[in-house]
């Protein structure tokens, strides 16, 4: 553990870095909506009227039957950064991925925003925030901790700096991506019985209050 914790301090710049990078696709995202046509907003916000209307009618699937979707996505995320992170080329994929995160973050929030003015906010913070201020931190890193263990490997195969071990780092980096693993699972279980409820309990604000 003592190790575990040396290495979460060491990358620390790489933390930043990532968590930087993760702002920059959120405001993108955000942009993104304010570069929309008047087509696209309308049809955007027909979709959004649709879907509120259906929540407020139907519902949203039972938490079970939700559960293990959730859970999957999430840790497609995590598995994905953690491949990308063994191999040289996938360094470029791990910042793809965390601008990418953003974007579709800052994209949501920004529609729901452009379109429900503080209704969409408020929404937002019910259905958006809550399980994302722990899955982004989990993102940020293991997409860190890939980065460290993807330039280990370009200083030790590449530069063919033999003398550099991988054994230890690997093993650190595997669990500190099945740790992430473990916390996506319980934020998972969040998202799926928590997060319903109270986008239930905003819906009908939102409802016949486009802007």
């Amino acid at each position: 553990m003592r190790s575990l914790r040396l290495m979460i301090k060491e990358q620390t710049p790489l933390y930043i870095f990532v968590a930087v990078l993760f702002l920059v696709g959120v405001v993108f995202g955000a942009l993104i909506v304010s570069a929309l046509t008047l087509d696209q907003q309308q049809e955007l916000g027909d979709y959004l009227g649709n879907f509120f209307v259906t929540v407020d009618q139907q519902g949203l699937p039972a938490a079970p039957d939700s559960y293990w979707s959730i859970a999957a996505l999430n840790l497609k995320w995590v598995g994905l950064i953690w491949i990308l992170g063994l191999s040289v080329i996938g360094l470029p994929g791990i910042l793809i991925l965390d601008f990418l995160k953003g974007v579709l973050i800052g994209f949501t929030v920004g529609c729901l925003v452009s379109e429900y003015s503080w209704h969409g906010m408020l929404f937002a913070l019910v259905s958006v925030a809550p399980h994302n201020l722990v899955l982004i931190p989990v993102l940020l890193v293991s997409s860190a901790a890939a980065i460290a263990f993807s330039l280990l490997m370009i200083r030790s195969r590449v530069l063919g700096q033999r003398r550099t071990p991988v054994t230890r780092p690997f093993a650190m980096y595997t669990l500190l991506s099945l740790g992430m693993a473990v916390l996506v699972l319980g934020i998972s279980g969040f998202e799926a019985w928590v997060t319903p409820e109270m986008m239930r309990w905003v819906t009908p604000m939102l409802i016949g209050q486009s802007v």
